[in-house]
């Protein structure tokens, strides 16, 4: 199933999006889908790791800097620290 979806966009664009068309001989429409289509495909994934993060965030419990810090340090030596675990506990409001 599909939709419409009107959007308006400088004069430039639209003459480019009309060359490509008449050269490539596909519409107007399938090349502003594709084009959007990839649009999301790259950058979608930002906002669902942020709604993940604020979900998480909002569960009260966190890691450390220093936890961090010194877990980051360990990586690459012979003695690699496991992920650490939350060490700061918030109390929800």
């Amino acid at each position: 199933m599909s939709s419409v979806l009107s959007v308006r966009v400088p004069e430039s664009l639209k003459a480019e999006l009309e060359l490509l068309s008449a050269s490539t001989r596909r519409s107007k429409a399938f090349l502003a889908q594709e084009a959007l289509g990839e649009y999301l495909r790259r950058n979608a994934w930002r906002a669902r790791a942020l709604q993940e993060a604020l979900s998480e965030a909002e569960t009260g419990a966190f890691v450390s800097h220093d936890a961090v810090a010194a877990w980051a340090e360990s990586l690459g030596t012979d003695v690699e620290k496991p992920v650490p675990d939350a060490d700061i506990h918030l109390q929800k409001r």
